[in-house]
């Protein structure tokens, strides 16, 4: 298929004019003009282009690209390196952060929700990014927190009351802990996301409602591997998801 044809299909799919973001969707690195093979992962690091290299990629699908809000824009050390590599092999560089987090089927937060068997009931946060959900049968936080552990196959932290009875959680995945306020007054008896600070710990324990912190690139490992898999579903093009580690 045509670049261009799947940069419009992505955005439109993804709705990625409706969101305010720290970073330009869509195609960010224009490269060859027929897409045969993409390569999917959820950051565009040295690593990931490596792979794109070594399978001979024509696109490269993501969640977190480059060109971030406040960034030094000169193009030197690693920025050099990435986008050289790129640019010498021709390669696309298509990236999703907010639209990727919000899709109600392929996005982060909804493919977490199906792995963990959450019920989606709602919204909450900035632009709606945020879900708002019921488990099936109450769980003690802790239970939450071991499940995610077994789903995501990491260590996570859990932060406040572990004896906590959870009915109705809100996840955010990725670096969003800056909700757990807005969780708690959306009544969740549990906020899930990616990373922790030092204040969100003691939000956590004074405030009652418990937080676990499940990784960032854990939590956001589904969202563009779904994406993959629907393009290639959809247009029949080879969409391979390469996992680089990352334990934060």
């Amino acid at each position: 298929m045509l670049r261009d044809e799947l940069a419009v299909y992505l955005d439109n799919l993804l709705e990625a004019a409706r969101f305010r973001d720290y970073c330009p969707n869509g195609l960010q690195v224009e490269g060859r003009a027929q897409i045969r093979k993409v390569v999917c992962g959820v950051t565009a690091s040295q690593a990931l282009l490596d792979a794109a290299v070594a399978c001979d990629a024509d696109a490269i699908l993501v969640h977190h690209g480059y060109f971030w809000r406040g960034e030094d824009g000169r193009i030197s050390g690693i920025r050099k390196a990435r986008l050289a590599t790129l640019l010498r092999h021709d390669i696309n560089l298509l990236a999703y952060h907010l639209p990727l987090d919000a899709h109600a089927e392929l996005g982060n937060n909804a493919q977490l929700a199906r792995r963990l068997g959450w019920r989606v009931e709602g919204r909450f946060a900035e632009q709606e990014i945020g879900f708002l959900g019921t488990l099936e049968t109450p769980l003690p936080a802790s239970q939450v927190a071991a499940s995610l552990e077994h789903s995501l196959g990491r260590a996570v932290i859990l932060a406040g009351n572990s004896d906590r009875m959870v009915s109705r959680l809100a996840w955010c995945t990725g670096g969003a802990q800056g909700y757990l306020e807005q969780a708690i007054a959306a009544s969740a008896d549990l906020y899930v996301s990616g990373e922790i600070s030092e204040q969100t710990v003691h939000l956590a324990r004074e405030s009652g409602v418990p937080y676990i912190a499940a990784g960032h690139h854990a939590t956001e490992r589904y969202g563009v591997k779904a994406l993959g898999e629907h393009l290639a579903q959809h247009f029949g093009i080879a969409c391979d998801y390469v996992d680089i580690d990352n334990p934060a």
